[in-house]
């Protein structure tokens, strides 16, 4: 992922930032209704709102796809040029030229510094823009080709959930809208309030992409409850020298078995979510300003600072300062 990105985090007190959706005809619903999930909704459960959100379209009825609903009473495309945030149209017809006012409006908030985003076929729309020549993205994987022989200046990624290239990003698919939705969400404001927006979703806030990507890894979503009780015990123990043993006794399981039931509920293996609950906790510690890494280190249960540095470089890219000087206390 891209570092040093110019967007500011949005939580200093100042003006909220402004998230337009343009909508065009053959428009996708559920990726306009991802936006509105993750960035239009009221968080009275967080005392405050993170964002303002719109929506606009270049035309007062706007043809959703496959003639689903027809959206009305919106905006018109001069509301994109207030954004801070742009997300572009996506649909299904990816060979259908976007239309010029569109490709316009998404050049000139590129040109002023605004962030796009791009869900799913949406980074069609950024291509056509000439606004990701040179630069990392990622489509649905139905499209790779068809993207790679259109774009074949655009570095496509087609094995992930979502490219974070800066100030641009793109989501893989429908579903990954809310991925790279809550990534957003992280960015901007931190690991909480984006795992509250999470769980408000129930949503995993984080799904493995199969690429190191600047998220944390909190608690999986877990289908089957028959886990969560000693996922718990463990939560509130993750100081402790807990082993894979440890939780197969509290499961009263044998650890094959256990072993067997994370991969069939949770994805993943129990020293895999162990380890990945550490390095959440300690990333949310440093985000509290609790000073010293050595700190951090035993209470998160990660033992030292040459593991926690190996952890976070490994999985997020940045070192425990370079994580700190992005997410942790602003500074007086």
């Amino acid at each position: 992922m891209t570092q040093g990105s110019s967007q500011p985090r949005v939580d200093d007190g100042g003006p909220l930032h402004r998230v337009v959706v343009i909508v065009d005809a053959n428009s996708n619903p559920f990726e306009l209704g991802c936006a509105t999930e993750v960035f239009g909704l009221r968080r009275p459960e967080l005392g405050r709102d993170l964002y303002e959100f719109s929506l606009c379209s270049p035309e007062p009825r706007t043809l959703m796809r496959d003639g689903f609903f027809t959206l009305t009473g919106v905006a018109g495309l001069e509301a994109a040029e207030s954004a801070d945030t742009l997300i572009v149209p996506n649909r299904p017809d990816v060979e259908v030229p976007r239309r010029p006012a569109v490709l316009d409006a998404v050049r000139r908030a590129h040109a002023r510094g605004a962030r796009l985003v791009g869900f799913c076929s949406g980074a069609f729309t950024l291509a056509e823009a000439g606004v990701l020549e040179g630069r990392r993205a990622t489509a649905h994987w139905q499209w790779a080709d068809s993207f790679q022989a259109r774009f074949p200046g655009v570095r496509l990624e087609p094995d992930v959930l979502f490219v974070d290239d800066g100030d641009i990003l793109t989501a893989a698919g429908s579903a990954a809208a809310l991925d790279l939705g809550l990534h957003v969400v992280r960015r901007d404001h931190g690991a909480e309030v984006a795992n509250a927006v999470s769980r408000r979703l129930v949503f995993a806030a984080h799904r493995d992409g199969g690429q190191r990507q600047f998220v944390e890894r909190p608690v999986p979503d877990v289908r089957d409850e028959s886990l969560a009780p000693v996922l718990a015990w463990a939560q509130e123990r993750l100081d402790s020298p807990l082993s894979v043993p440890d939780l197969a006794a509290r499961a009263a399981l044998s650890p094959a078995t256990l072993h067997r039931r994370f991969q069939a509920q949770l994805g993943t293996t129990p020293l895999v979510w162990l380890t990945g609950e550490r390095l959440t906790l300690a990333c949310r510690l440093i985000e509290r300003g609790v000073t010293g890494f050595d700190v951090v280190a035993r209470r998160s249960g990660l033992g030292t600072t040459a593991n926690l540095r190996a952890l976070m470089r490994r999985e997020t890219g940045l070192t425990p300062s370079a994580y700190r000087r992005r997410f942790g206390p602003a500074q007086p």
